[in-house]
């Protein structure tokens, strides 16, 4: 008693409802991430203080993770951030940094819209990026000692304050 065999129809590879590619589809069904840009901020003292920063970092013409991981520090503290919330505002800092390219008139936001007290914190904050990377180059001092100008910090004061980040 053999039954006869059901003749089998030749295998055909299973298609997906597209032939792309598997990388293609998750991006086009989580959305293109590289085709997201994030806004230009409004240039508040928030911002204006980010940008600094950033502009501080970079001044070298380096941007390390050891300079970025104390901006995001400092906007924590002085924002009351989490860290996900800070290194989101840093990204917007960084735009608003290349979108203003006159350090005085970033600087100038602040000077109107922070207390003297404020304006210290800063710049021990400035300089506390600028140690970070544990290498302090002449270019670097030249733009917090034209920050501590606008801002309005006497040279003694700047200088207690650039020990202070340093020790």
């Amino acid at each position: 008693n053999t039954k006869p065999m059901r003749p089998q129809r030749p295998k055909k590879p299973l298609k997906t409802a597209t032939d792309k590619p598997m990388l293609e589809r998750l991006t086009a069904f989580f959305g293109n991430p590289a085709g997201y840009h994030t806004p230009l901020p409004d240039a508040d003292a928030q911002h204006a203080l980010g940008a600094l920063l950033v502009r501080a970092a970079k001044a070298d013409n380096t941007y390390l993770v050891e300079e970025i991981a104390q901006i995001d520090k400092v906007l924590c503290e002085r924002h009351g951030l989490n860290p996900v919330q800070a290194a989101k505002m840093r990204a917007e800092c960084e735009l608003l940094e290349k979108a203003i390219p006159d350090t005085a008139k970033i600087t100038a936001i602040l000077e109107h819209a922070i207390s003297t007290a404020e304006k210290e914190a800063t710049l021990l904050a400035l300089w506390r990026v600028v140690y970070a990377d544990g290498v302090n180059k002449e270019v670097e001092d030249s733009l917090l000692h034209e920050i501590e100008a606008v801002l309005g910090v006497g040279p003694v004061r700047a200088k207690e304050l650039q020990d202070q980040a340093h020790g």
